[in-house]
């Protein structure tokens, strides 16, 4: 049986003053699935998932979510509809604890004071910070503020897991706690990865979507990628490098 498709784009595309940034692009993610999008700085990676957040609209194109048309719904309303999203530059509240951070954004979500501590607590401690859940977020390392952010999206029990450069600036080890993090996803959770850390990409993804000047260039599991001609000269380096 195929699996649903959870997201869709169809001919989605923004310009900034004159400048493409994404020049109409039709991708489907399946529930259950991670995809991961790459590409050369600039090729559009941010952009294309902003839309998709709905923190930007685009200026052609569709977005939908479990076949529904969300285009014109801000990010709060998609958020509702079961969608998370860590941003590129680490957002967290600096000025409150750990804890408050996890549990204002269950708040978006779930009902009950007493469910959201106790989601809470669970998700701090999956992702090893329940022991500084009472220290502001603001004086946490900067690799340890991404874990935060990512467990403020993970507490959400999302169908549809956003991550924008999720270990960026992150030592070995906590990519690997990260990588086991996105392995223990419930199966049903859809994932799409803006990554740059190849090893990363190659360890989580099914697929890979490959952009390069705003443009789709390729869609395919991994080993046709990292083969592909066109992938290796925008991104990957050619074949003989």
């Amino acid at each position: 049986m195929a699996a649903v498709t959870l997201l869709e784009t169809r001919g989605l595309s923004k310009s900034f003053g004159g400048v493409t940034a994404c020049d109409g692009i039709d991708l489907a993610l399946p529930a259950g699935e991670t995809l991961a999008l790459i590409g050369p700085n600039g090729s559009g990676k941010s952009t294309f998932t902003a839309m998709i957040a709905g923190r930007i609209r685009p200026d052609r194109g569709r977005v939908l979510l479990r076949g529904r048309d969300v285009t014109a719904l801000p990010a709060h309303a998609r958020i509702a509809m079961g969608m998370a999203y860590t941003f590129q530059i680490t957002s967290v509240f600096a000025d409150l604890p750990v804890r408050e951070n996890v549990a204002l954004a269950l708040r978006r979500t779930v009902r009950g004071e007493g469910r959201v501590q106790l989601r809470t607590e669970q998700t701090l401690g999956r992702v090893g910070l329940l022991a500084r859940a009472d220290q502001p977020a603001g004086d946490l390392s900067y690799g340890h503020q991404r874990v935060l952010e990512i467990a403020m999206g993970l507490a959400q029990n999302p169908a549809l897991f956003i991550l924008d450069e999720p270990t960026q600036g992150l030592s070995e080890p906590e990519v690997a706690e990260f990588v086991a993090l996105m392995d223990d996803l419930p199966a049903a959770t859809a994932v799409l990865l803006v990554e740059h850390n190849m090893d990363v990409v190659m360890r989580l993804a099914g697929r890979i979507a490959v952009l390069d000047a705003g443009g789709l260039i390729a869609v395919g599991p991994p080993d046709r990628i990292r083969a592909d001609p066109a992938v290796q000269a925008a991104y990957l380096g050619t074949a003989d490098a």
